[in-house]
């Protein structure tokens, strides 16, 4: 596995890459990589010849009071597991490669970035898109692939990708979990051991509010309960536990087309965030 971190050596390399028509993927990430990351270039491995992994801890999406400072980096870590999952380059830029001097561009997608982190995170997502898109224009993958944990980024790089005429698949990935049933994520290590124990209620919560969804019960009665069992667990705030539609992200009445279940809670000093898939009910 090559490790680059300037322009000129990645582009030459991507070039003799794709000199046999192999397809290129790719899976952006801020590092700190985990289980699962790595079912990330698991799948990436099944849509494309070459894998190419980006760690860029990105300073735009992170607001004032966020933990930009305290966010692990351990490349030495990352880098000896991607190159066990075959890996074909790490794609690891310097700050002043990604953001030289006199850098002003951002980009701004509307709609799916409105409410749930978009209104918690002012910003993040203006930050997310505009990393994102120098990551395609820089590697110019045949398909990205992306974790359904961060459903609402997915649908920002999803609308963005459309928007701007990309013309590459962006394919979502359903979150990896630990045993019972919490949503595997870097932020996990923030946890303490209780606070560890007492996060597995956020998905038992969340599935027993699906079953009330899909078996017809009232969606605010349902969405009530779950914020109730998740305060009761210790998570103070909850931030916020929405039904919106798979695609668009607007807030559904009723179950009348695939949703999703998204929730934002903080246990202790960590913020947790997780979404799963419901069905319309017949």
């Amino acid at each position: 596995m090559q490790i680059i971190r300037d322009l000129y050596t990645l582009r030459a390399t991507l070039f003799s890459l794709r000199k046999d028509g192999g397809r290129i993927a790719l899976v952006p990430t801020m590092g700190a990589l985990h289980e699962g990351h790595m079912s990330l270039m698991r799948a990436a491995k099944a849509h494309a010849e070459h894998v190419v992994t980006s760690i860029f801890v990105n300073p735009k999406q992170f607001g004032v009071n966020e933990d930009l400072d305290a966010y692990p980096r351990q490349e030495a870590q990352d880098a000896a597991m991607l190159e066990a999952e075959g890996v074909a380059v790490l794609w690891a830029p310097t700050m002043d490669v990604m953001y030289p001097p006199g850098f002003t561009t951002s980009i701004s997608v509307s709609g799916v970035r409105e409410g749930l982190c978009g209104a918690a995170r002012p910003g993040h997502f203006d930050g997310v898109a505009t990393v994102v898109c120098k990551l395609f224009n820089q590697v110019c993958p045949d398909v990205a692939l992306f974790g359904e944990k961060d459903y609402q980024q997915l649908a920002v790089i999803r609308r963005m990708a459309i928007d701007l005429d990309m013309g590459l698949e962006i394919i979502g990935v359903p979150t990896a979990r630990a045993e019972d049933g919490l949503a595997l994520s870097s932020r996990n290590a923030y946890l303490s051991p209780d606070e560890r124990a007492r996060a597995a209620e956020l998905p038992r919560a969340m599935r027993e509010a699906i079953e009330i969804i899909e078996d017809g019960g009232a969606i605010p009665t349902a969405l009530e309960g779950l914020r109730q069992r998740l305060t009761q667990a210790g998570f103070a705030p909850v931030e916020y536990s929405e039904l919106r539609d798979a695609t668009s992200l607007e807030s559904l009445v009723d179950l009348n087309a695939p949703a999703r279940l998204l929730v934002a809670a903080r246990l202790g000093k960590t913020r947790l965030i997780d979404n799963m898939p419901l069905n319309p009910v017949n």
